[in-house]
């Protein structure tokens, strides 16, 4: 900050620079710089700091770098007056020029190569915006994304809940317990980096959707360039724990899915991009106007390194229940419910008499257009199997599509088309077709479990794990929520990690695996005949200034925010530029103040470095960690010492 600070400073000397409440007229300095105004110039040549940022030496002549002070001005928010309005743009501009200009796209908002430190709030507080989350310049970051110290760690079986002596680990060394954290998710992704970097198979996450209204119930009314700078810090160190081969899905509406995208692009790279699929989340069908209830919802798929040895994203093997990423493999063996099939011919050309009655099919080969690929269908259809065998031979191109559950075909010349991506009308047997919010909200209920919103159906999950993970595979959700991603991968025999802040990780994620080792039999359970058993690792992130944090959230009045403040001058770790003595001198302009302004006041003063006790903080008897918690984070480390 102190840059910030001196810039402020020397351009306050130039009266024309400085309004009458005296703040700085930015677009007065902005207009001077795009002219290599003179006096601007030698304001800035006065400084020694600024004359070092802002000027190249040119075999002895100093050059003003007028592209880097103009960025430098635009998209820091260190100038009062134009911390909001600087803070609520989004620009499409790459390196400062329009997109016209430009063959590229790329997302560019204010914060961008800052830090958003803070999570979510608790659910039940609706504030327009989460002041507590704090965005953090890079000379801000000293310790915070450091890993942390583990505490609270319980292993938790068919038997119950029982201390942690030691993770389970492979023969490379790496843990293989399932993992549920509770913690801020950017400080436990970057926890895990070490432990886990390059070896988690498959991420799917449902964020927030920016909405104001979020399905997992986060108060999740950011402004646009808070939620952008919120989503890629965490994108960038997700990606960074993918396999080279791993996939990632990223569920979210159409309020932020087009800018979702872009981002994507960025942090994955374009060419990474597999599909963007589109779930269907309800059977109601909405209102036609602006207002309407939407219905769909979107998955935009990357993969980490792009694979150009097959045509298709998904596993290797024989994938049966999950062609959607699986189109390129060979032979696939799809088996229905009797008399749910058709086939159903776009141009209407066909015999009459061959639609009279269902056959059961014991093994139809059909060949898939040119390149000679097969599918081989089982079961009951409405096509008699001499027309079918007659199409075949003709050269009929076949595509998985219709509603629960048909078949379309295309004939040869169509063969180009591509494929619905709608997952609902995609999906193969009604044993584990994919659900809607209706009955996950009913799945959930079953289950006696605190959670209002609608979370996702495990059949969604399960379709996309099975699509591209094998059994023992390793599965990453950080916005973990009702814990459906953890409670269908540990059905699946997956190994998963789950990060979660919010207070409802135990009372609802953490109940609802208990409930699933017990062997529930709800969302996916008897497709995958599912009898109960496994185990997981419960752990949180130590917490020191989160504490307060917390407390200044749940404070009801300014007497109550005092008393934390008292507590915060002994115990916490304060910014280094706090003066206490002068805080404590301006008292009664504090209570003057509104109380989230107050609030917003007070976690300003804290270190953000020290929301958590870094790992290098493990013996520091200031923080005062216990033995038990020396003990796990050392083995979840594997610190000898």
């Amino acid at each position: 900050m102190k840059l910030y600070t001196t810039l402020e400073q020397q351009l306050k000397k130039e009266p024309n620079f400085v309004t009458d409440n005296g703040e700085l007229k930015k677009w007065v300095v902005l207009n001077k710089a795009q002219n290599f105004d003179e006096e601007l110039i030698g304001l800035l040549l006065d400084n020694t700091d600024l004359k070092e940022k802002f000027f190249v030496n040119v075999k002895g002549t100093l050059v003003f770098n007028q592209n880097l002070f103009v960025q430098f001005l635009e998209q820091k928010n260190y100038l009062n007056d134009s911390y909001t309005q600087y803070k609520n743009k989004v620009g499409l501009t790459i390196d400062g020029k329009y997109l016209k200009q430009r063959n590229e796209v790329a997302l560019v908002w204010p914060f961008k190569d800052c830090i958003l430190e803070g999570g979510q709030s608790r659910e039940e507080d609706k504030r327009e915006e989460i002041f507590f989350n704090e965005i953090l310049a890079q000379d801000e970051i000293t310790q915070l994304l450091e890993p942390k110290v583990l505490t609270n760690a319980k292993r938790i079986d068919k038997d119950g809940e029982k201390p942690v002596d030691q993770f389970n680990r492979n023969e490379n060394g790496t843990i293989t317990d399932n993992l549920i954290i509770k913690g801020n998710n950017l400080l436990a992704l970057h926890t895990l980096k070490e432990e886990f970097a390059g070896k988690v198979k498959l991420i799917y996450i449902d964020p927030p959707y920016n909405t104001g209204n979020d399905s997992f119930q986060y108060n999740d009314s950011f402004n646009e360039s808070t939620w952008l700078t919120f989503m890629k810090n965490r994108l960038e160190i997700a990606r960074d724990l993918l396999s080279k081969d791993g996939k990632m899905f990223i569920q979210c509406d159409d309020n932020e899915q087009a800018y979702l995208k872009i981002l994507m692009d960025e942090v994955f790279k374009p060419q990474n991009f597999v599909e963007t699929f589109v779930w269907k989340n309800t059977d109601n069908a909405p209102a036609l106007s602006k207002k309407t209830r939407k219905n769909l919802e979107f998955i935009h798929c990357y993969e980490k390194v792009l694979d150009t040895s097959k045509g298709y994203v998904g596993r290797d093997s024989d994938n049966d229940d999950a062609p959607l990423l699986n189109s390129g493999n060979p032979i696939t063996v799809l088996k229905f419910e009797p008399e749910i099939i058709q086939f159903r011919i776009p141009d209407g050309n066909y015999p009459k008499g061959s639609y009279d009655k269902v056959e059961l099919l014991d093994d139809l080969v059909v060949k898939k257009g040119k390149n000679e690929d097969t599918i081989r269908l089982k079961g009951r259809f409405k096509w008699q199997q001499s027309f079918l065998d007659t199409e075949v031979s003709n050269g009929t191109y076949f595509l998985i599509k219709s509603n629960k559950f048909s078949i379309r075909y295309q004939r040869e010349i169509a063969s180009n088309m591509a494929p619905d991506k709608l997952i609902d009308e995609i999906y193969l047997s009604k044993a584990i077709g994919v659900e809607t919010n209706e009955d996950s909200k009913k799945h959930i209920d079953s289950l006696n479990l605190n959670f209002n919103s609608y979370p996702k159906p495990e059949s969604l999950i399960g379709f996309l794990i099975k699509a591209v993970t094998e059994e023992g595979d390793l599965i990453l959700d950080y916005h973990l929520g009702s814990g459906t991603t953890a409670s269908t991968a540990h059905k699946m025999k997956r190994q998963y990690i789950g990060i979660e802040q919010m207070d409802y990780i135990e009372t609802v994620a953490v109940e609802r695996l208990k409930k699933v080792i017990d062997g529930e039999q709800g969302g996916i359970s008897k497709s995958v005949n599912w009898q109960g058993g496994g185990s997981f690792v419960y752990l949180e992130l130590k917490k020191y200034n989160q504490n307060f944090i917390e407390q200044i959230e749940d404070a009801k009045d300014t007497k109550a925010l005092l008393n934390v403040w008292e507590q915060m001058k002994t115990k916490s770790f304060l910014n280094y530029n706090v003066d206490i003595k002068k805080q404590d001198e301006h008292l009664e302009e504090f209570k003057a103040l509104s109380l989230a302004e107050q609030k917003q006041h007070l976690c300003e003063l804290l270190d953000k470095n020290q929301l958590y006790v870094n790992l290098t903080s493990l013996n520091d008897t200031d923080f005062a960690c216990t033995e038990d918690e020396k003990k796990v984070t050392k083995d979840f480390y594997q610190i000898k010492k």
